[in-house]
């Protein structure tokens, strides 16, 4: 498809669209038309996409190519554009959660969290695993308060294990920036809190790291980049920071991420490309990659990432741990780097699903943020029920599902068959149309959101303090216009409609975290960054309805692939729902936690000699 057919497609009106097993929809795959580029090639594209008049008709032939203007600029739409995937408020009572009062303080929901914890002993017996463990929130609580070891002694192996993880062999390229006195400093007034029996909370003196897209006092915020903090300087902690702060929590420094959160394999010219600790030499994803990678290695049982198409679900997934992104609205959005106001979103890295449930309930607002007129009761799963959820209905569109590597095929099948058989839950067929185009109807608006937000610092900045590949990304990000922006918010109210009717009849979505599993870091992308959208495409193919359509969801990891690869599975939530995500999240971890592999690179922080 070129110059010469741009005619777009008429949709039929949503509520005519067969969303059963049996819908004559078709399954589109990802029709994306780029060679893999780097070095050479990579500065040569950037160059002609930046001419003024061969970079017009280079981004046209592009977008014609990669049907841009037949599925959504030129396209026919009879829904009306919703730019704001805000979700009403249904107050419905649930035995399987706990209510959390609106007057509560943060460090008393991280409290009511605990308590809906399974016991210490319940958890020995439950998660027997003589393999592996990754130390959780609670192991640091526990040990803080019988004095078998200090934040402060957690600090300083920290710091010591970080300084060996930047250097050669590893070159693991964990931090963008961490600052040894700030971190001794938090550590030593936890320290003091807890030998006067005073924690904060159970998150007191437990390390968590923090995307480099989020404020945090004393970090400059760069975006991955080499420049942004020069322009927009950091002055206060972003809200969700304060939250943690309040709660004891000991902040690490600031994690690695795919310049300007435009990419999705992590590779970072100027702030080295973070590898995988289940193998060096591969990508852990992006954009949150540093997030992913201290988690994995266990460095950190937690960290915050941001979630704007799939970047904290998919390095969560390639380095095997748990990635939860909340309904939109759910985390105050504020201090944030505004690179994508309707997209974009706080998201949890952690090792296990109750880490990432007890920073959630830390960070998690009951103050409406963005557009939210009001928000729902806050509620947690009550993990330590004798009662599991009595049944779950889990929705599977089996081409979409399937449209991945057979090792992810196959692990995520058995992972849902255990889950099947083990809870009684069943899982029903339907079908999700128009995936194809919500990626390039989310491409669009993420594209024109970032594009315009960094406006007025790129009027400012020389083009050659970007990156290769993110000079490129902005090219193609700054050719969309107000035709193609409305058109996608109208297929964003098309998509809202057809997951609204779907998770109508079933609890939850489910499907892979992605379509990949990590691939090589090749030395040729190391300091131009690398395009390549076909693999990007594998990777984002599951994330979309989580960001567009801003519905909950996590990834949970199963298994493995034949190299020995991380595989996530992904469940994808009802507005407002997360409590249902973390219970189901919970019982898939429990059925896998057995057959966890310790990573290539691993810091033990509590018992290292």
């Amino acid at each position: 498809m070129g110059l010469v057919n741009s005619r777009g497609v008429a949709y039929k009106p949503a509520k005519d669209v067969d969303l059963s097993p049996t819908s004559s929809e078709f399954y589109l795959t990802a029709n994306v038309k780029a060679p893999r580029m780097v070095g050479i090639v990579v500065k040569i594209f950037a160059w002609v996409l930046e001419m003024r008049i061969l970079g017009k008709l280079l981004l046209y032939v592009l977008k014609a190519n990669n049907l841009i203007y037949k599925l959504i600029g030129n396209a026919e739409i009879e829904e009306s554009p919703v730019f704001v995937p805000s979700h009403p408020v249904e107050e419905k009572e649930n035995e399987e959660v706990k209510y959390i009062g609106v007057a509560l303080s943060e460090t008393e929901q991280v409290q009511e969290a605990v308590s809906c914890l399974p016991s210490w002993s319940d958890r020995e017996v439950d998660s027997l695993n003589p393999s592996f463990h990754r130390w959780t929130i609670m192991d640091y609580s526990r040990a803080y308060r019988s004095r078998k070891i200090t934040p402060l002694t957690v600090a300083e192996r920290f710091i010591a294990a970080v300084s060996e993880s930047s250097k050669p062999p590893l070159n693991m390229s964990f931090f963008i920036n961490y600052n040894v006195e700030d971190i001794l400093k938090q550590a030593a007034e936890s320290t003091n809190r807890y030998e006067h029996g005073q924690p904060l909370s159970v998150l007191d003196g437990v390390p968590i790291a923090v995307k480099d897209e989020i404020d945090c006092l004393p970090y400059p915020t760069t975006g991955g980049t080499s420049w942004l903090h020069k322009l927009r300087p950091c002055t206060s902690d972003a809200s969700c920071i304060q939250y943690l702060r309040l709660c004891g929590a000991l902040i690490v420094g600031k994690t690695n991420m795919h310049e300007l959160g435009i990419g999705t394999s992590g590779i970072n010219p100027y702030h080295g490309s973070t590898r995988n600790p289940y193998n060096t030499s591969r990508i852990c994803g992006g954009s949150s990659s540093g997030s992913a990678a201290v988690v994995a290695a266990g460095l950190c049982p937690a960290a915050l990432g941001v979630d704007g198409g799939g970047s904290v679900r998919i390095p969560a997934s390639l380095c095997g741990v748990v990635g939860l992104k909340p309904t939109f609205g759910r985390v105050p959005h504020s201090g944030v780097l505004p690179l994508n106001w309707t997209v974009g979103m706080v998201g949890i890295l952690a090792g296990t699903i109750e880490d990432a449930f007890i920073v959630y309930a830390a960070i998690s607002s009951k103050i409406p943020s963005h557009q939210n007129a009001t928000l729902p009761k806050l509620c947690f799963p009550l993990l330590n029920s004798s009662r599991p959820i009595p049944s779950v209905t889990m929705a599977k569109y089996g081409e979409w599902f399937n449209d991945c590597s057979d090792d992810i095929r196959i692990c995520c099948s058995n992972a849902l068959d255990k889950l099947q058989k083990h809870h009684g839950w069943k899982t029903v067929e339907v079908t999700i149309p128009e995936i194809e185009v919500m990626r390039l109807a989310h491409y669009s608006t993420i594209a024109s959101e970032c594009s315009t937000s960094l406006s007025s610092y790129l009027e400012k900045l020389d083009s050659s303090q970007l990156g290769w590949d993110a000079r490129v990304a902005l090219a193609v990000y700054g050719s969309f216009g107000s035709k193609e922006y409305i058109k996608a918010q109208k297929i964003r109210n098309r998509q809202m409609y057809f997951h609204r009717k779907i998770l109508a009849h079933a609890d939850v979505i489910v499907s892979p975290t992605t379509g990949v599993t990590a691939y090589p870091i090749l030395n040729d992308a190391l300091k131009t960054g690398e395009l390549d959208y076909i693999n990007g495409a594998a990777l984002v193919r599951y994330s979309i309805a989580g960001n567009f359509l801003g519905l909950p969801a996590v990834t949970v990891p199963i298994g493995y692939d034949k190299t020995g690869l991380p595989i996530g599975l992904q469940f994808i939530g009802k507005p407002w729902c997360e409590a249902t995500l973390i219970h189901i999240a919970y019982a898939m971890q429990a059925l896998c936690v057995a057959d966890y592999k310790k990573p290539e690179v691993f810091y033990d922080l509590m018992t290292q000699k």
